[in-house]
């Protein structure tokens, strides 16, 4: 039973971004909130109704030591990596690599509409290099949805009112995409050791005291319950739950380690080839 409201303690609003081969985007989170938003490193959202933000994609790229969590609201993204993994979701469904010791992998959005997130979440330093890649798309048949008094939860990853959703090996991420109705308020039972982040999808709440306007990240704190209130046309969130690992973040690009050392050990394998450390197949 939830017993104490978290507070609104910090709030990041997205600023206009490219990224990849010419994407249009919103960037909500980075390296100035590393270690705030623990273990939450980058947080991107996409909202657009013209292909010409979104066509080009993310072409094959790297990454070492985190996870990638893509949320897909509105649209299609197709995901490519080197283990051979080829799937395209759409409307509701998410997307989760693994990097680990290292991936290569490239991201294509398709449709008339995009409108999603993509979240980096941090690996453990004990597990950045000895974790192995790996990909899961989370469809929307494995997604348990809840009606509320005021509202839909959809269950994405890790547990909700006591039933489990497909959950990651490394870091335990409840991940809730959160439909309120027009004027209603909902309370969201979450785990009072963990980083909780709220984010803005489409419109604007009220929580722990605090205004939030749209694509805007909210981290909330003491407490083991979130309550959200949505005014006039209800609002669309995504609430992240997970704990901090408490460790210190050498971040360059799609690498994340502990140590600048490990950042420069890994462009060195990249230049001579030697970053994959799993059997690998043509992306």
């Amino acid at each position: 039973m939830a017993t104490k409201e978290r507070k609104v303690i910090q709030k990041v609003k997205g600023v206009r971004a490219v990224d990849g081969a010419g994407v249009s985007l919103v960037r909500v989170l980075g390296n100035e909130t590393v270690y705030d938003f623990d273990p939450f490193l980058m947080l991107d959202s996409f909202d657009s109704t013209n292909p010409d933000d979104y066509r080009r994609g993310f072409p094959a790229h790297p990454h070492r030591g985190i996870e990638t969590v893509s949320f897909i609201a509105k649209g299609r993204m197709t995901h490519k990596d080197h283990l051979g993994s080829k799937q395209t979701i759409g409307d509701g469904e998410a997307q989760w690599l693994t990097a680990g010791s290292g991936a290569f992998h490239s991201e294509q959005p398709s449709g008339d509409r995009l409108l999603g997130l993509q979240l980096w979440l941090n690996m453990p330093r004990k597990q950045k290099m000895a974790a192995a890649p790996a990909y899961h798309g989370i469809l929307r048949d494995e997604i348990k949805e809840f009606k509320l008094d005021g509202g839909t939860l959809r269950l994405l990853t890790g547990e909700y009112a006591g039933q489990k959703g497909w959950q990651g090996k490394y870091v335990p991420l409840d991940y809730y995409d959160i439909s309120i109705d027009s004027n209603a308020r909902l309370v969201i039972d979450v785990k009072p050791e963990n980083t909780v982040m709220l984010f803005t999808l489409s419109g604007s709440v009220v929580s722990g005291g605090s205004h939030i306007s749209e694509k805007t990240a909210a981290r909330l704190v003491d407490g083991d319950a979130v309550t959200i209130e949505a005014g006039e046309g209800g609002a669309r969130v995504m609430l992240m739950s997970a704990p901090p690992l408490h460790e210190p973040v050498a971040w360059y690009g799609p690498i994340v380690m502990n140590e600048e050392r490990e950042l420069n050990v890994a462009l060195l394998e990249l230049e001579d080839g030697e970053f994959l450390k799993s059997n690998t197949k043509y992306l």
